[in-house]
């Protein structure tokens, strides 16, 4: 057996890296040099980050968009609403009600950003100098609305070819949002420790070995795919639906790779260390149920981050290839590159 790797401790550069390309945003990976040498945590260098962006952004100018309003007026302007005006008699104070619309800064997009400074402000886990520098950035934001952050929030901000430079920065924000576990029913805040998170690991580890291969394996489709059993008999709709963490596909291949994110990736059974056989069975259940093109090779892989030994293990069941492999998220960030090529070539 191999000396323990604690995942945990995974550096925080590494951490960023797999951010970058589970975010979908590799050009900004250089910025990975801002963290310094005794760096407190993920959170504290995309804080900073933040702050490089942020300072950027006020230099260029905020997004705006058209927003709707609605007033009584003296100043005719957009639409004059009759029927409104004449309910409240505006004409006896030589007005009318209006709509219209204005070119406005105080959109989501900037009231997110806004409302993730202010979060940041009212942390105690963030370190007092950087706090000053949050500071002064929030400063620049006075004309922008103070909002309550919640998840439809991001999602229900649109990106087009005006406003992409805000896309990295608002996924920042996100990430510091679900990071600031902020008590709705009251002030209180705490920032979670996302490294310590195992199901929040788990979808980042997913989601950057599946982009990791979108962008470096470019020979290859690459993508999620839904299995449907090869079964026969009545109410076939009572079966569940079986998605790949990543398929990759090409000519003469198809590889699905299923990721786990545990600790141990093998377990104790009577002294000795074994395979954890529910993955096993999922990922043949995958393996054995996709739609077989002709003359292609079906390959399954499990992939594990490395915890204890290295595992390089290759069988064949029921005449498909079967690989668990793990890789090491502690090593220099150009092992860790070549580790997951090879694994795939």
């Amino acid at each position: 057996m191999g000396s323990s790797t604690d995942l945990h401790n995974i550096p925080i550069k590494n951490l960023y890296y797999m951010l970058c390309y589970a975010w979908g945003h590799l050009a900004e990976k250089e910025f990975v040099n801002i963290a310094r040498e005794d760096e407190k945590d993920i959170k504290h260098l995309l804080t900073r980050i933040l702050l490089v962006k942020l300072r950027s952004l006020i230099k260029r100018g905020f997004y705006r968009e058209y927003i709707g309003f609605q007033e009584e007026t003296s100043t005719l302007k957009g639409k004059i609403l009759f029927q409104e005006s004449l309910q409240n008699f505006s004409f006896k104070r030589a007005k009318m009600h209006c709509e219209y619309e204005e070119m406005s800064h105080d959109i989501p997009h900037n009231q997110i950003i806004k409302s993730t400074l202010y979060y940041l402000l009212q942390s105690s886990k963030l370190e007092n100098t950087l706090k000053d520098e949050v500071l002064q950035v929030y400063r620049h934001f006075d004309d922008i609305s103070l909002i309550k952050l919640h998840h439809s929030l991001f999602t229900k901000v649109k990106f087009h070819r005006s406003n992409q430079h805000y896309r990295f920065v608002l996924d920042i924000c996100r990430f510091l949002y679900e990071a600031l576990l902020i008590n709705e029913d009251s002030t209180e805040e705490k920032f979670a420790d996302f490294e310590r998170e195992p199901k929040a690991m788990a979808r980042l580890f997913e989601d950057f070995v599946r982009n990791f291969y979108k962008k470096e394996s470019l020979e290859y489709k690459v993508y999620r795919e839904n299995i449907m059993w090869e079964a026969e008999g009545e109410n076939l709709a009572y079966l569940p639906i079986m998605q790949t963490d990543i398929s990759l596909e090409n000519k003469e291949r198809k590889i699905i790779i299923d990721t786990k994110y545990y600790q141990h990736s093998l377990t104790q059974y009577r002294g000795a260390s074994k395979l954890i056989s529910g993955n096993l069975y999922q990922l043949f259940a995958y393996i054995s149920n996709v739609k077989k093109a002709r003359e292609k090779e079906t390959i399954g892989i499990l992939l594990y981050p490395k915890t204890g030994q290295e595992l390089n293990l290759s069988y064949t069941m029921k005449g498909y290839p079967v690989h668990i492999y793990t890789v090491d998220l502690n090593q220099e960030w150009k092992i860790i590159h070549e580790r997951l090529m090879e694994i795939v070539s």
